[in-house]
């Protein structure tokens, strides 16, 4: 730049020391010199208006470097506070980790307390199911026992009642003859008439007979039916002479329960249904007929009576036998369910006790009659005790 002004400082230097004559005289010159300085002055313009135009365009490169500089300058800062943000969250995932890890061993201490835990259940369970296996075997054994006790109990209380049926004709027998023999009664071994009845008295000059039938197999659904048919065939006994109307079928006591009917009216006679509890009050009111010398004495209202008096009793025996089968099965079946549903220790106690208990019902003598006079004086004396005692509870419980 200093070699493009020497013209332009030569002109102006020249222009400075030019005295009037040499301006006039040397004007060509100092013309020649101006144009070389204009043309000096031109391009320092040019070059100063490039210089202006570069100048303004490194001032706009320098703003917009100021500019980036400045957002840089902000990216930097955010950049800073986003890797303090990252700074921090790396902190705290550390001490998360480190918390994590902490809670990571404590839970593998605790799962393994609790496996260990698990394995001794485990083992212990094992243990006690061993144990409840035993328990449960004998259980079961104990259950069969007592099952196949309970059936060999009802088998031997069915051999025991086909055996009852079996000897029934035999106890039938000896029951008469006892009745007979304590009662002075005439007992006919052999009957002088067609036929051989189980068992034939005689009161009143009549032939009374006891014929003994007992079931023939287990089930008694059939027995009424067998007795209807037997009410037919005693009819050959009617046929003879001096044969009482009137003819009683024995049967076994444990029986009565499958019968529904205990009299048939046959037309030319009768035939009743009664058990070996009832023979000897059947035979006595019987035997009451001797009383009179002749049976055709007897009036019609005192025949009626005979046979009121015959019937209800007849009646009376027939209930109280069969209330007593039907209190014997309830205290039966009491019995069994104790056996099964109690505790062993209280069933235990409870046989204890029912060993120390005894009960000494009054003796039967052979020539002692039960009077029935005393009969209904202890009733009342029963009686009088048990008003007693209720008056006693009432006035306990007003004081």
């Amino acid at each position: 730049m200093n070699n493009q002004l020497d013209n332009l400082k030569a002109f102006f230097e020249r222009i400075k020391t030019l005295s009037f004559w040499q301006r006039v005289f040397y004007w060509s010159t100092l013309k020649a010199l101006s144009y070389d300085a204009y043309d000096e002055f031109t391009g320092l313009t040019e070059n100063i208006n490039a210089l202006n135009q570069e100048l303004s365009v490194k001032e706009t490169r320098t703003k917009e470097l100021e500019r980036n500089i400045e957002i840089s300058s902000a990216r930097l800062t955010d950049l800073g506070s986003s890797v303090q943000k990252l700074e921090n969250k790396i902190t705290a995932l550390e001490n998360e980790s480190s918390r994590l890890n902490k809670e990571r061993t404590e839970l593998s201490t605790k799962i393994a307390r609790f496996e260990q835990a698990d394995q001794t259940r485990a083992e212990e369970f094992m243990k006690n199911m061993s144990s409840v296996n035993v328990i449960r075997k004998g259980l079961e054994d104990e259950r069969n026992k007592i099952s196949d006790e309970r059936v060999r109990e009802k088998e031997e209380q069915f051999t025991k009642m086909k055996q009852t049926w079996s000897d029934h004709e035999n106890l039938v027998k000896s029951t008469i003859r006892n009745i007979c023999r304590s009662h002075l009664i005439e007992y006919v071994e052999k009957v002088p008439f067609k036929g051989t009845p189980d068992n034939t008295i005689k009161i009143a000059g009549e032939y009374i007979i006891f014929d003994a039938k007992s079931p023939a197999g287990e089930d008694l659904e059939n027995f009424p039916k067998y007795l209807k048919i037997q009410t037919d065939s005693v009819k050959k006994y009617i046929k003879q002479e001096n044969v009482k109307s009137d003819i009683f079928l024995v049967v076994p006591s444990n029986t009565t329960d499958a019968i529904s009917q205990f009299s048939y009216n046959m037309g030319d006679y009768n035939v009743y249904i009664v058990t070996i509890d009832s023979l000897e009050p059947v035979i006595l009111t019987l035997k009451k007929i001797e009383d009179y010398e002749f049976a055709e004495q007897l009036t019609p209202d005192e025949r009626e009576n005979i046979c009121r008096i015959i019937g209800k009793f007849s009646h009376t025996v027939k209930r109280k036998i069969q209330i007593d089968y039907f209190f014997s099965y309830q205290f039966l079946e009491i019995l069994s369910k104790c056996d099964i549903d109690l505790p062993a220790d209280l069933y235990k106690s409870v046989q204890e006790f029912e060993k120390a208990e005894k009960l000494n019902p009054p003796q039967e003598k052979r020539s002692k009659q039960i009077l029935t006079e005393e009969l209904f004086a202890i009733s009342e004396k029963l009686a009088l005790e048990a008003r007693d005692k209720i008056f006693n509870k009432e006035d306990k419980s007003e004081v």
